[in-house]
């Protein structure tokens, strides 16, 4: 199903989701041509409708580029196609999908109909308006268009007024009208229907006061009097005429405004009146156009048309809620003759108390006709009475900032036939399983939706003017209305103020820059009443979530740092969901915007400091302590040195096996970078040194080269600190190993060797060993592959006086592949075919994996490239078991020249494209394009 909208927001709706139009020009051309569907619109009319009568001939290729943009955005549409016709552009669907075609379809119809079935024609005619038209298209055309558009309603709205009255359906015109003589001073038409109205509602004396007032602004601005029509109705009115009065109405009403009609409950009598309680719209409202849908979605598809609550406009304060319900609320109020009621519920209020569900059904009471001495002084009575005059009647209500279920219920009304929209910081859960209501969660504004507002409220010149600080201004706000909002309002009150000074003052204040004293555009101030309602462990979770290390955190993490039982900490981590505090994403992590992150951790700083530091050593250590598990399961041959026990107050994570190993590691890396970051402000250099330990095995394997360089330099600051020489040793040769990677040889060759110097000073041969393997890499990368043999040989000597098989085998293929590098292939084939021997005996696949595409170089320097293959195959599956795909991408990289040599041309470029690809991942910018050449050869 196709839905084209121009009556409101320029839109396209297929099956339910919202089309992107893309840009304000090509919106535009969409505009342009829907308002002429299935007629063609010649080019050149087009382009003047878009970029006006001036527009220069380059246009019409950019023409060309949002017509073809345009056809890919609806390739999923069926029944709409932009077609290319000569000399212009048709756009071909049926005509009943586009609201206005229908619109005026059925106001034609209406004209020829009785009166009953004209009112039932124009009242859904006139539904299918959503606000101004052609909203969002920009430019002269548009503006005419929208003009033209302008008189149409109005003239249709009259047609059913005149209707109603002629067939008795007068409920709701009083004010209905009341507005519209304010709109139309001067109409004739509208004054007529205003006065037969008020003589209908039994207010003959307002009716003929209405008509002086008319004719004495008539004579005073025209010179002229009322015409035949209204004078003739002015006298019937004198004469008390009876033939005004339709005292038959062909359906049941329902009381206006001002209706002296009476409605007896419990005992008491009530005038039922017809509120309009909407505060305006706000002015500088940008985007939502989704949850603007969703809103309508709902209402449009309850069945049966019952009672619709949409309980969950829930998002954290300051994200819009409020703005969201009453840009919608005005949009349809027209749908809702039996009028609009709002209140403030001041849920999270600086200076109020939540108002209480008596207090508020005094007002609605009050608003509905109903005398305050006939008010029912209990609450339950009084909701019943609420209830009872709302039952049958077509109302919005709308309820904003609620603080909890049992402020909401008692005002959500009978009968089946109102919306009621809520407004709250927390997710109002009862209301769901109880009332059946809907949930919608506001987020931040999208980048777009953000640049909108910016641009609205500033201007677009303004941003391109100083485009970097606008950038910076958006990138600190990320989305975050009431922080643009506040922002926007500083610029926009000071023109002169450069928006540099703003980004300069966000970057030296942080959050405290979107502080003010008043608290209702102080940023600080309406987050900190969403804590109301919060137990103190709750408050004292939300304000370590702050300062804990990484993007976002997952429970265990999160019950180390609050010190408490998973259980509770689920509890209250729950708690701060429902409050729209932080967020919990599909992956059952939990994270928060980072302006609300900025001001937790300012909250954290009013902690006591033994309490904050302590939170902070348990999280560090479970990441250290679960990290250093995890890194004996991935890499189980490795030597390490193992960090001092956990204190009995953290509860590591449980790993089962190396999967889960590997896999915790992939989703803690950034956390344990922050971490380790953590330990080295707080001085704690044992633990900076072994997170590093730990998160080498992951970096190996996942190519994480920058990153294991910045734990290392950061190991070996730290190392200083330290009596262990064997951790300054270990230090300095991982960090040489990290800058080989990196290609950046030279300094490399600088650690190696003083981690040599170091381990001879100490008499360590285990890392004497290791240093000379990892100078052969070095001197490899130079071009050097005898300098590499030889200490390749060092370190394999080393190795076999200490005993150790595995790094035995790990020496024994790495003299191997440099003596394959130089042509010595005997040498080669014997000590990898030994190290494969001892990899396998010891269940070392690792090692494994390396020696076989040692083997898979020799075989293919040697020719054999079946034997090569063989060998390249089986060390990528390894590879891809162990999740190492550095190497992988490194063996892939290998293996296409063998598959080339045998002609398989196809497998070859295979396995280069996903080489290329992971390089790419990993930033290997040389290798990928050197894998880019192959493919192109």
């Amino acid at each position: 199903m196709v839905e084209i909208r121009l009556l409101g927001e320029v839109a396209v709706v297929v099956a339910g989701r919202l089309v992107d139009l893309g840009p304000a020009r090509q919106r535009c051309v969409w505009a342009a041509l829907a308002v002429d569907v299935n007629h063609v619109v010649p080019v050149r009319r087009l382009v003047e409708r878009v970029w006006g009568e001036d527009a220069p001939d380059r246009v019409r290729a950019t023409l060309l580029s949002y017509v073809s943009r345009l056809r890919q955005a609806l390739a999923d549409a069926d029944g709409v196609a932009l077609v290319r016709r000569s000399g212009g552009y048709l756009l071909a669907v049926d005509q009943s999908a586009v609201d206005l075609c229908r619109f005026r379809e059925l106001w034609a119809h209406a004209r020829a109909a009785e009166d009953a079935g004209a009112v039932a024609l124009l009242s859904e005619a006139l539904e299918l308006w959503r606000g101004e038209p052609l909203t969002g298209v920009a430019g002269q055309w548009a503006e005419d268009e929208r003009e033209r558009l302008r008189r149409e309603r109005p003239a249709a709205e009259h047609d059913l007024v005149d209707a109603r009255q002629r067939t008795g359906r007068d409920d709701g015109l009083v004010p209905l009208l009341a507005a519209r003589v304010v709109e139309h001073p001067l109409d004739e038409r509208v004054a007529a229907q205003y006065l037969l109205a008020l003589h209908r509602a039994g207010r003959s004396a307002d009716a003929l006061g209405h008509y002086r007032l008319f004719r004495a602004r008539l004579v005073e601005e025209l010179g002229t009097d009322p015409g035949g029509r209204l004078q003739q109705l002015h006298q019937r009115i004198l004469d008390a005429d009876s033939t005004l009065t339709v005292t038959t109405p062909t359906t049941p009403t329902t009381p206006t405004t001002q209706s002296t009609s009476t409605t007896p409950i419990d005992g008491v009598t009530a005038v039922v009146a017809v509120p309009r309680q909407l505060p305006a719209a706000p002015p500088h409202f940008t985007g939502r156009n989704p949850e603007l849908a969703t809103i309508t979605s709902l209402v449009d598809g309850t069945s049966g048309g019952r009672t619709v609550v949409i309980s969950a406009i829930a998002g954290t304060g300051g994200v819009g809620k409020t703005w969201l319900a009453l840009t919608w609320a005005n949009q349809w109020a027209e749908r809702f003759p039996g009028g609009q009621l709002f209140v403030d519920l001041h849920g999270f209020s600086p200076t109020e108390q939540p108002l209480t569900p008596d207090a508020a059904l005094y007002g609605f009471l009050t608003a509905l006709g109903t005398s305050p001495e006939r008010i029912p002084v209990e609450l339950d009575t009084r909701a019943a009475l609420y209830r009872s005059l709302v039952a049958d009647r077509r109302m919005l209500i709308v309820l904003d900032n609620a603080a909890t279920s049992d402020q909401v219920e008692p005002l959500l009304p009978g009968g089946q036939a109102s919306t009621v929209l809520i407004t709250s910081r927390r997710t109002l859960h009862r209301l769901v399983t109880r009332h059946g209501a809907h949930g919608l969660g506001l987020d931040v504004l999208t980048d777009t939706e953000a640049h909108a507002l910016l641009a609205h409220r500033l201007g677009p010149r303004r941003l391109t003017d100083e485009p970097a600080a606008a950038s910076d201004l958006l990138a600190f706000c990320q989305g975050f209305p009431l922080a643009l909002g506040i922002l926007t309002a500083r610029a926009h009150t000071d023109p002169d103020l450069p928006l540099a000074n703003l980004a300069a003052e966000l970057r030296d204040h942080g959050i405290d820059a979107l502080d003010d004293a008043d608290p209702t555009t102080s940023l600080p101030a309406v987050l900190s009443w969403s804590l109301r309602g919060l137990t103190p462990d709750q408050r004292t979770v939300f304000a370590l979530l702050g300062v804990a290390p990484g993007p976002d955190i997952g429970l265990p993490a999160a019950a180390n740092l609050a010190g408490l039982p998973e259980r509770e900490t689920r509890a209250a981590l729950r708690a701060l969901v429902d409050a729209s505090l932080i967020d919990l994403g599909p992956d059952g992590r939990y994270a928060m915007h980072n302006l609300v992150r900025a001001y937790a951790t300012a909250h954290a700083h009013t902690l006591p400091e033994d309490v904050r530091l302590a939170a902070l050593r348990r999280v560090v250590d479970f990441y250290l302590h679960t990290a250093d598990a995890a890194g004996h399961l991935t890499a189980p041959h490795t030597a390490s040195i193992r960090p001092a026990p956990p204190a009995p107050d953290v509860r590591p994570h449980p790993l089962p096996d190396q999967v889960s190993a590997m896999a915790w590691l992939n989703t803690e890396h950034p956390h344990l970078l922050a971490a380790q970051q953590t330990a080295a402000a707080h001085h704690r250099h044992d633990t900076v040194w072994h997170i590093a330990q730990t998160l080498s095995a992951l970096h190996m394997r996942r190519g994480h080269v920058h990153d294991d360089l910045a734990v290392w330099q950061a190991a070996l600051d730290a190392a200083a600190h330290l009596a262990d020489p064997a951790k300054q040793i270990r230090a300095h040769r991982r960090t040489g190993v990290a800058l080989t990677r990196l290609g950046r040889p030279e300094e490399a060759v600088d650690h190696l060797h003083r981690a040599l110097a170091l381990a001879g000073r100490h008499h360590d041969t285990d890392q004497q060993a290791g240093g000379h393997l990892a100078l052969a890499g070095v001197w490899d990368r130079l071009g050097d592959a005898r300098q590499a043999l030889e200490h390749a040989g060092r370190g394999l000597d080393l190795f076999r006086a200490l005993d150790e098989p595995v790094q035995v085998a790990n020496a024994l293929n790495s003299v191997g592949w440099y003596a394959a590098r130089l042509g010595d292939h005997d040498t080669a084939r014997d000590h990898c075919q030994a190290a494969l021997a001892l990899h396998r005996r010891h269940q070392d696949h690792l090692g494994e994996a390396h020696t076989l595409d040692s083997l898979g170089y020799l075989a293919h320097q040697a020719g054999d490239h079946r034997e090569a293959v063989r060998h390249y195959e089986q060390a990528v599956t390894l590879r891809r078991t162990l999740g190492d795909s550095y190497e992988v991408a490194n063996t892939l990289d290998s293996a296409g020249h063998p598959y080339a040599a045998l002609g398989d041309h196809e497998r070859a470029r295979a396995v280069w494209r996903e080489a290329l690809e992971l390089y790419r991942v990993q930033g290997r910018h040389t290798d990928a394009e050197r894998v880019r050449r192959q493919l192109g050869g």
